[in-house]
């Protein structure tokens, strides 16, 4: 693969299993040209400020997240480019300062007062769509996708991300047909809201070595519209465990290019470059 990247790695600064150091190393063993960290931004999770599942970073531990990585690029350059991004969540109330690169990503919708996780633990998403949203997956979807599109007006992000997560939950509980007429409408809409807000989105492999799905996402008709309106794609893992840094990329390339794009895009110490694929 031309420039072998990773742009959405999780460590245990988070709900990852790798320290950044650990991840670098990896990296440069599995052949890596750069990589960037991107952790969770703090939520404040309507349970008492707890997330079901991992952990977010708090202003401190982001402090000091910034320095590590800022440290660990000093101390690999030459060997490997290393990028500090965070993965903003739409609920989040933190600054973007001195990061690299943003990823905005939708994991909540409002409900009890504060955001209740829909993406991630172990009783998400079918159960809080029978208790939130009456059962009607397409609703849930609805709303999801409002919030996605509303991302850019909350935060400037680079990369939309996991782009529907629902088809990636929905292999397991499936509480939506996600092939319906109805379902693919939302999320044309949602890529036609972003058209020229955010110029990025990502294949994301990570549903896959988690037993979520047998493929990347998002699926091949939301791909495909994408590439019609002019995104750039970039091919992340949504890494949390180095053994993943690079699971399932050449095939998340063919399907790419099977969807029509010529190209994907990196990050650069001069900013985002196209190269072809």
């Amino acid at each position: 693969m031309k420039h072998k990247q990773n742009l959405h790695i999780h460590t245990t600064y988070v709900d990852g299993k790798d320290t950044p150091e650990e991840l670098i190393v990896e990296a440069i063993n599995k052949g890596f040209d750069s990589i960037g960290f991107s952790e969770h931004s703090f939520i404040p999770y309507a349970d008492n400020g707890r997330a079901p599942e991992g952990r977010q970073l708090t202003d401190d531990q982001m402090v000091l997240y910034k320095q590590e990585v800022l440290g660990l690029k000093a101390k690999y350059r030459g060997k490997i480019d290393v990028f500090c991004g965070l993965e903003y969540d739409f609920h989040s109330k933190q600054s973007i300062d001195g990061f690299d690169y943003i990823i905005g990503s939708v994991h909540c919708l409002d409900a009890d007062g504060g955001a209740v996780n829909f993406i991630s633990g172990k009783d998400n998403p079918g159960s809080h769509i029978m208790h939130y949203f009456g059962g009607d997956g397409l609703k849930f979807a609805k709303a999801y996708y409002e919030n996605v599109t509303r991302l850019p007006d909350r935060i400037k992000c680079d990369i939309i991300g996991h782009f529907d997560v629902i088809t990636r939950n929905n292999q397991r509980d499936k509480f939506i047909d996600t092939a319906s007429k109805a379902y693919l409408n939302l999320g044309f809409e949602a890529i036609h809201a972003l058209k020229g807000k955010v110029p990025f989105f990502e294949v994301n492999t990570g549903a896959i070595p988690r037993g979520y799905t047998s493929s990347p996402f998002p699926q091949f008709e939301f791909l495909k519209e994408f590439g019609r309106l002019g995104f750039g794609v970039i091919i992340t893992s949504d890494c949390h465990d180095k053994d993943y840094l690079d699971y399932f990329f050449d095939e998340a390339r063919e399907l790419v290019k099977a969807a029509g794009f010529k190209s994907k895009w990196i990050l650069t110490d001069g900013g985002f470059k196209e190269i072809e694929l």
